[in-house]
């Protein structure tokens, strides 16, 4: 009888059950089955057999069953980050000057990217280009419960870079939004200016919102530049590889 089993044999068998599986039915069974499943030792042995568990995991994770969920979603909310697909999914876009264009890397007076698998950039032109993108967090999966009490860590991620021969800015700003799309928390950089004599170089900027209250629905990307010559064509700041995770 199962009843019967030693209380780490129980957690050994139901950590071998699909985890909504777990929340969904298993809980419900009986008051013994509730607790572990609500428990830390189940969802620790879980994290172990997927290889979800680090040193710095361990410390830091209070709630091992969002702990878990939050780690298996966790991708990058950014649809086409690189321009593989030109600019869908890219809205609110402003095209100054001759607009955006995507440009296979390394592109003219550019540098290779720093991961090989980044193979074209978002290039803006001799006035202000900007894009956008707003992402639904439940649409997502990741439930008001869990953005409300948990309020998980964002993560947000872009790079940029010059080209040798010109001059740009660049620009970074990200809201989290309410229901109604207040705005609860936002990152803005410096508008960012570099050299014309440059070497290229591509460039990783990063902001993690946490501790932002409740109440978060949505998060708005936005992003761009443009040159500082003024030259007809593709001379701005080159933008790729955009990420925003929500992080265990």
């Amino acid at each position: 009888r199962m009843e019967s089993l030693p209380e780490a044999v129980l957690i050994r068998i139901l950590a071998s059950i699909p985890a909504v599986d777990l929340v969904l039915a298993c809980r419900l069974v009986c008051c013994q089955w509730k607790n572990l499943v609500d428990g830390a030792a189940l969802w620790i042995l879980k994290c172990q057999q997927e290889g979800l568990t680090g040193a710095e995991s361990q410390e830091n994770a209070e709630n091992w069953q969002n702990f878990y969920f939050l780690s298996k979603k966790r991708k990058n909310l950014i649809k086409n980050p690189c321009g593989e697909e030109d600019l869908q999914h890219w809205g609110e876009v402003e095209n100054g000057g001759d607009g955006w264009k995507i440009e296979e890397l390394p592109g003219d007076f550019g540098k290779e990217f720093p991961s090989e698998e980044v193979h074209k950039y978002f290039v803006t032109s001799y006035e202000w280009c900007r894009k956008a993108q707003v992402i639904d967090l439940r649409a997502e999966g990741y439930w008001e419960e869990l953005m409300d009490t948990t309020q998980p860590k964002v993560v947000v991620k872009d790079w940029y870079a010059g080209r040798r021969d010109a001059g740009c800015l660049y620009e970074l700003c990200v809201k989290l939004l309410s229901e109604n799309e207040d705005v609860l928390a936002e990152y803005k950089s410096d508008t960012i200016a570099i050299p014309e004599d440059n070497d290229a170089s591509w460039t990783e900027i990063s902001h993690t919102f946490s501790n932002y209250g409740p109440g978060v629905r949505f998060i708005r990307f936005e992003h761009g530049g443009q040159d500082t010559l003024f030259w007809k064509g593709w001379y701005g700041v080159r933008v790729t590889n955009s990420s925003v995770t929500v992080e265990p």
